[in-house]
């Protein structure tokens, strides 16, 4: 697959999942909110680390650096 998420990007979604993993077990958040939110933040993790979004797959958006991308 083709990278398509820039270093700032999958720096902000790293840091919003670890955001929400703090919240959860410092007890900020709970029930379905808490389960759908560790989901999302587990999907950013993922796609942050290996640079692929599918969603912007489908629409065709690419965060990363045209110059990186050659």
């Amino acid at each position: 697959m083709k990278k398509n998420i820039g270093s700032i990007d999958r720096v902000i979604r790293f840091l919003v999942a670890l955001a929400i993993i703090a919240l959860y077990y410092t007890n900020q958040i709970s029930g379905t909110v808490a389960i759908v939110l560790l989901v999302i933040a587990g999907i950013f993790i993922i796609t942050s680390f290996i640079s692929v979004c599918p969603i912007y797959l489908m629409f065709g958006l690419s965060t990363k650096n045209k110059k990186a991308q050659a």
